[in-house]
């Protein structure tokens, strides 16, 4: 009893002693860490996991108005997931140190490549240029023990998830092979022309939290991908996907792919990028039009995407390095950021999409553009950041987002709580300067709100798998979730 009373005692003294200097500290410091002498048990780590997510079960749900057809294009291919340091050995590649290519030209690209972002824990994405040396890889991969074949391609994924939805028409649109066909969930529409007699394949390349391969540990587990993909990477199925909508009449559309299209060189890029928006523009303005982004490296092809494609879609789906790598390429908040450090700090992301829906959002009346929605995701929160008047039932689907996150990581149907923890701050900050408002997220009610001019922010903690079985696809379930709770107001907006 003595000895616990002298703890206290010191403790108190400690606490006292600091906030004398810092009166923000035991706030911070309370919020870290485990007391269970001094705190109930409903408050301790392990049941924030369970107050969030019975939380997420009372307050998701769906929207007023649904989606009844959706159109979903149009990178689509077969993925194989492989241990990646595993498929490195057995191709006979040393460890040695991290390097970035922009495209990957040989094994020893790859593997500097991989080591680059496996040191980080940071997933990417890259195009590999002699198909030759793809082609040997992709076989010894296909052969090694463990590896599994997967329907792959962004716009698959989200049409995967989509049809989970029994009153959900989906239509996909892509390079669809025979293999990915008979993977294809059976309510997914292919039109004949999206059909082609060989399949693309995609190489994953997984690795997990701590996993070392020579001096590299990678801090969190993630995944490298890589593919020589022709059809997906002059995205060939993008005419077609446009001139399908007029029979199929769906209520909203889909696009991903434009990050295949990088690899390709500059000359072909800036050309079917100008198609692209052209055949965009031909989709009725009734229809709103979701851009599913992805990892880039070239900042010019990054700005015209911007510049030319972000201003004529209506939602945009991204993560942290899509995110910060955007603003890099525009000269946005925070571009002097080389990279985050750990959990991004969420007043600097509330700086960077506040500044795309100013730049190239409408977040005025004036404006002419059409992007009022972005759904952003980290590993440990999401924030859905829309302009006033457009959407609606945006707290439930940035939950949904996140709860779907939390459960199909760890290879699950619904949240286990015994196998995810919270690593999202409990308090932040609505900018990453003055003036700026402190929030606070209520595990009960896990969805903090805020606004900054005609723009506004809901945010939730993701519920974190402590050992995820799969990586790949994530983040366009969680878009996909995201849209599905989502609602198109009728009113005007303003």
């Amino acid at each position: 009893m003595w000895r616990k009373a002298s703890a206290a005692a010191l403790l108190a003294l400690a606490v006292g002693y600091f906030y004398y200097g810092s009166p923000d500290l035991p706030e911070q410091i309370l919020q870290y860490i485990s007391l269970p002498n001094f705190q109930s048990s409903s408050q301790s780590q392990n049941s924030v996991e369970q107050v969030i997510s019975a939380a997420w079960e009372t307050l998701i749900t769906l929207p007023t108005r649904q989606w009844s057809k959706v159109a979903v294009g149009v990178n689509a291919c077969v993925d194989v997931v492989v241990s990646g340091v595993g498929l490195l050995q057995a191709l006979a590649v040393d460890p040695g140190s991290g390097l970035d290519h922009e495209v990957l030209h040989s094994k020893e690209d790859l593997k500097e490549a991989f080591i680059h972002f496996m040191e980080r824990g940071a997933a990417a994405e890259r195009f590999f240029s002699d198909n030759e040396a793809f082609q040997r890889i992709a076989r010894a991969a296909a052969e090694y023990p463990g590896a599994k074949l997967y329907v792959g391609g962004n716009a698959a994924l989200i049409g995967q998830k989509l049809a989970t939805y029994p009153d959900l028409m989906v239509l996909l649109c892509g390079p669809v092979g025979p293999k990915l066909h008979e993977m294809l969930d059976e309510q997914i529409v292919v039109p004949p022309e999206s059909l082609q007699e060989t399949d693309e394949y995609h190489l994953i390349l997984e690795y997990k939290a701590g996993e070392q391969w020579g001096s590299t540990q990678a801090p969190q587990a993630n995944r490298f991908i890589f593919s020589h993909d022709v059809s997906n990477g002059e995205m060939s199925s993008l005419e077609t996907f446009v001139a399908s909508l007029d029979e199929f009449e769906p209520d909203l559309v889909v696009l991903s792919g434009l990050h295949m299209m990088e690899g390709q060189g500059r000359e072909l890029w800036e050309e079917r990028l100008k198609e692209a928006v052209l055949a965009i523009s031909d989709i009725s303005k009734d229809i709103p039009i979701h851009l599913e982004l992805a990892s880039m490296t070239d900042k010019d092809y990054m700005n015209s995407i911007m510049q030319e494609v972000m201003p004529v879609v209506s939602s945009i789906g991204l993560n942290e390095q899509e995110l910060l790598f955007l603003s890099q390429a525009g000269e946005g908040p925070h571009a002097d950021l080389a990279a985050w450090k750990g959990i991004p700090d969420v007043g600097q992301v509330s700086d960077i999409l506040l500044w795309i829906l100013e730049q190239h959002g409408r977040s005025e009346p004036s404006s002419e553009a059409d992007l009022t929605r972005i759904h952003f995701h980290t590993l440990a929160y999401h924030i859905l950041a829309t302009v006033d008047g457009y959407w609606g039932n945006q707290a439930a689907a940035v939950m949904a987002g996140a709860r779907v996150a939390s459960s199909q990581a760890c290879g699950l149907q619904s949240v286990d709580v015994s196998k995810v923890e919270l690593k999202a701050p409990l308090q932040f900050h609505s900018s990453h300067a003055e003036p700026r408002e402190k929030l606070s997220l209520n595990p009960a009610e896990p969805v903090a709100v805020w606004r900054r001019g005609n723009v506004t922010f809901h945010m939730t903690a993701v519920l974190v798998c402590k050992q995820p079985l799969r990586t790949v696809g994530l983040g366009d379930a969680i878009s996909a979730e995201g849209l599905v709770y989502s609602e198109l107001k009728t009113q005007q907006p303003f």
